[in-house]
């Protein structure tokens, strides 16, 4: 690039005029050729309604809102919040601030007085979510702010003590790190029980001979026993991923939410396959097993004496959706820089629905 280009760009890169708010969103716009008679398109303020301007003058100030003399509108916070589905960290986020409070103590930054008050009202705000008492409010943005306001109005000064050496990106990798640890380990759980579950079944029909197939064609016969304890060895495999990206889960940096997509993945497939070959073994063309209608199956509207593996009809089709998001998080992570952006934010969305598939 030449001297004349780079000082063109810096120009329109760092013009005082572009970098002032009221001189850009004061200015008219037009995408007409210059010397055209034709009017302008008017400027960009009379666009809002008064009502956006009544919103934005009565919202609370933001954390990030310092260089800003104006709040967003009603429209963008809908757009931008993550309260929605963040809110399932809040276990995670008070017990992160839990102990950066004690580290800011023990390190001499706050009092130990001001530490016990952070505590308390921490305390009190975890017993509120929990009793669906606390109010989440959508201008807050996201857990974090949330808890964080909600804190300062419930025991003032000290709470704002709670952000010191600490920013919000800090509290985001921490809550969601955590709560990744924390979803593996109710996965594992539910694993054993359905490991559990596979084997009883497969000790009550010790001696059953049930047909294997091939091309869905019936061939060389087998135990019901060795079919049911093959999905009991691959769950066995799975737990062991699990195991394995909660430990990788424990370093920084580690690609968390791709290990974790990936097991969730892998055993999704394997509960896919399960299903189906129940679905299979419930129809009238198989007629291995007969679904409970009270646990196990639901009915038809106009044929009653249908008795349909639903359950296990929607294991095999929630599948699909953990395939996708995995995809959706390489496509996500493919073009990202190291740091942080607001990307991560449809990241944590969809890893916080994988492991609940």
């Amino acid at each position: 690039m030449g001297a004349t280009e780079l000082s063109f760009s810096k120009s329109l890169l760092f013009s005082p005029s572009r970098s002032t708010l009221h001189s850009s969103t004061n200015r008219s716009v037009s995408f007409l050729p210059p010397g055209s008679k034709t009017r302008s398109l008017p400027p960009l303020r009379s666009s809002m309604s008064s009502h956006d301007d009544d919103d934005t003058a009565s919202k609370e100030a933001k954390l990030w809102g310092g260089r800003f003399e104006e709040s967003v509108t009603e429209k963008v916070e809908k757009f931008t919040e993550s309260i929605s589905f963040d809110k399932a960290l809040y276990k995670q986020d008070i017990t992160g601030s839990k102990a950066h409070a004690t580290m800011l103590a023990h390190q001499g930054l706050i009092t130990d007085s001001d530490r016990d008050s952070i505590l308390r009202g921490l305390d009190e705000i975890e017993t509120k979510i929990e009793a669906d008492q606390f109010e989440w409010r959508t201008d807050r943005e996201d857990v974090h702010m949330n808890i964080e306001a909600a804190l300062t109005d419930l025991i003032g000064e000290p709470a704002k003590k709670l952000h010191t050496a600490r920013s919000r990106n800090d509290q985001v990798a921490t809550d969601f790190r955590l709560w990744c640890r924390d979803a593996i380990d109710t996965v594992i759980v539910k694993i054993k029980h359905l490991q559990t579950a596979l084997v009883q079944l497969a000790l009550k029909n010790e001696a059953l001979i049930v047909p294997g197939y091939t091309h869905l064609q019936r061939a060389q016969p087998v135990l019901l026993p060795h079919v049911l304890l093959t999905y009991v060895e691959q769950l066995e495999r799975d737990a062991g991923r699990y195991v394995d990206c909660r430990e990788r889960l424990n370093f920084c940096p580690s690609e968390l939410v791709l290990w974790l997509e990936l097991v969730c993945l892998l055993i999704a497939i394997h509960l896919s396959r399960l299903g189906e070959e129940w679905v299979l073994w419930a129809s009238e063309e198989f007629g291995f097993m007969t679904p409970s209608f009270s646990s196990a199956s639901t009915g038809s509207s106009i044929m009653p004496q249908k008795k349909n593996p639903d359950p296990m009809e929607l294991v095999r089709g929630k599948s699909a959706r953990v395939i996708g998001d995995l995809v959706t998080v390489l496509t996500l992570c493919k073009g990202l820089p190291l740091l942080t952006t607001e990307i991560f934010k449809k990241i944590k969305n969809l890893c916080s629905i994988a492991p609940r598939q």
